[in-house]
């Protein structure tokens, strides 16, 4: 990886600013592959690990979505503000100003694979080739799933959960620390947590608006605008090849990924078994050899 270029930037949307890092060269005759990460509300840090996939001769290229990381912040917007096409117009944006609208490949992570899924539906005629990494078809099935493993924690977890979401206390220090229960068994499995997980984390507690705003105070209590977003419907309207996989012990369980395998025209499908919602860091070397291997087929 040392010797590959690396470059960082921002795009403009609108009055904001987008920052980006590319790994890799963009004048490859490979796809480039742009990585939107998950939240809503992280940061790049946690999915950096795909920046591996440039040592095969691809440019790999990070961002921060509007709100988070090292790009514009904005903690006094609303839900009215941020919205799923508030962010597919910022990744418009990026496309052109890194001049590969014509010709990319797209992966998203979890809330970025329920991102990268709208952004195909509409059919963009660059859009090569598709990856919905451990990502949900529908929040409703993402709720129905994380109560089943939920009812699986031990009682005092479960119990000091349903306490302080019924009182309002999700900031409690027995609250959270019953929530790192459940991330450790179905979030990232790797302990402790890589730095780069670690780093996305205090992210989000340093400024958590737009998570708490489009999802809630944490991965399994939704409660936020995006509590009823939905895209089964649509699915078979995208065309480019795609590749959905999860983690055998994700908090993305197996119905949040089906209406995926069953309704998207050209879709492959993949589990990693000794991962839950990170196989990027709890198998970085098999994840980035099967995301090749898809986008090499579609170059």
């Amino acid at each position: 990886m040392d010797d590959l270029a690396i470059s960082e930037g921002f795009s403009v949307y609108g009055q904001y600013r987008t920052w980006y890092r590319v790994t890799g060269d963009l004048g490859s005759a490979r796809l480039p592959l742009v990585v939107a990460h998950g939240g809503p509300g992280c940061t790049h840090d946690y999915v950096d690990s795909f920046k591996d996939i440039a040592g095969f001769g691809r440019a790999v290229i990070h961002y921060d979505q509007i709100g988070n990381g090292r790009s514009t912040h904005l903690p006094d917007k609303g839900g009215d503000f941020w919205t799923v096409e508030f962010f597919l117009g910022e990744l418009d944006a990026l496309l052109a100003h890194l001049g590969i609208k014509e010709r990319y490949a797209l992966l998203g992570q979890s809330w970025g694979g329920m991102l990268a899924a709208e952004h195909a539906v509409r059919r963009p005629s660059g859009l090569k080739a598709l990856v919905l990494a451990n990502s949900l078809a529908s929040m409703k099935l993402w709720v129905e799933g994380a109560g089943q493993l939920r009812a699986e924690l031990p009682a005092a977890v479960r119990q000091a959960l349903d306490r302080h979401e019924a009182d309002g206390t999700t900031d409690h220090p027995d609250y959270l620390s019953a929530t790192r229960a459940f991330y450790d068994r179905h979030v990232c499995r790797v302990v402790p947590w890589p730095a780069e997980v670690e780093r996305t984390f205090a992210a989000i507690d340093a400024d958590p608006t737009v998570y708490h705003t489009m999802n809630g105070p944490n991965e399994f209590h939704v409660v936020g605008t995006m509590r009823d977003w939905t895209i089964i419907d649509r699915l078979p309207l995208i065309e480019a090849p795609t590749l959905a996989f999860r983690g055998f012990f994700d908090e993305a369980t197996p119905a949040c990924v089906q209406p995926f395998l069953d309704q998207v025209p050209t879709v492959e499908g993949h589990v990693f078994p000794l991962s839950s919602h990170m196989p990027h860091v709890e198998e970085r070397q098999d994840c980035m050899a099967v995301t090749e291997a898809f986008l090499a087929r579609h170059d």
